[in-house]
């Protein structure tokens, strides 16, 4: 069955990433317009030029997630185009310096917890308000495997993702019976520069590429996931086909865990 999403409207943080930006072009792709979202202006127009230039309705906004106003000018500018919300992906994330966490600066922690956990909780406050009055709405927070499990090297933001965990159950339970569905989606290793660029901050030895070869191995289905394949689990939780998916941390990666 295909997704369908026409006449709804999407916000996107994040949407100059990988991720991000294959989300867009699936949220386009089902129908929904888009107001893209991120730090990057440059990328973030990048991204809503893509999804126009695939026949999709999109625009571009610049924003800091961890700032309460910034967050809130988003939200007055998907209104002011689209005259709705239905979709918010609180995809923004910051991964931080890959080190050991007693080498870890107390300013990168807060850093690192800005975007990942006080980015999604000012999303969602801001956001709701406007579901809650239409009596509808989907939001999908991108957590992590590292959500689940400890990751070497990676302490704040594995931290970052068991929160934005907690906020995603916490909120989904105060709103379901308002017609509003809340959900994340848990990627396992995604096929980046940036996670090639972690691989060779974890390894013991500098040798990047051989770790990133072990791991694919004890992937069961042998490989990464790409940023398409969560992108389209992403916009399945925010349509009607996800209808009694709520609170849920959704894992994607290829039968590691969960």
């Amino acid at each position: 069955m295909k997704i369908d999403l026409s006449g709804q409207a999407a916000i996107v943080t994040g949407a100059a990433g990988g991720i991000g930006r294959a989300v867009c072009l699936r949220l386009a792709e089902a129908g929904a317009s888009v107001l893209a979202v991120d730090l990057d202006a440059a990328e973030a127009t990048r991204t809503a030029e893509l999804v126009t230039r695939a026949g999709g309705k999109a625009r571009a906004a610049r924003a800091d997630v961890s700032r309460a106003d910034d967050v809130a000018s988003y939200v007055v500018a998907a209104h002011d185009a689209f005259g709705r919300i239905d979709i918010l992906m609180n995809n923004a994330g910051r991964q931080g310096a890959v080190k050991p966490l007693v080498d870890c600066d107390d300013d990168e922690f807060d850093a690192v917890m800005d975007v990942n956990v006080r980015g999604v909780f000012l999303g969602m406050k801001h956001v709701l308000p406007a579901m809650l009055t239409a009596g509808r709405g989907a939001i999908v927070n991108t957590a992590s495997l590292g959500a689940f499990i400890g990751v070497r090297n990676l302490g704040p933001y594995a931290a970052s993702k068991h929160a934005v965990m907690g906020l995603t159950r916490s909120a989904a339970l105060e709103v379901a019976r308002a017609g509003i569905r809340i959900n994340a989606v848990c990627p396992g290793p995604v096929d980046t520069a940036l996670l090639r660029d972690i691989e060779r901050g974890q390894a013991r030895d500098g040798d990047g590429d051989e770790l990133h070869k072990r791991r694919v191995a004890s992937i069961p289905q042998g490989r990464y996931a790409t940023p398409e394949d969560v992108a389209g689990v992403m916009v399945f939780l925010a349509s009607d086909l996800a209808a009694h998916i709520v609170g849920q941390g959704v894992h994607v990666n290829g039968g590691t865990y969960g």
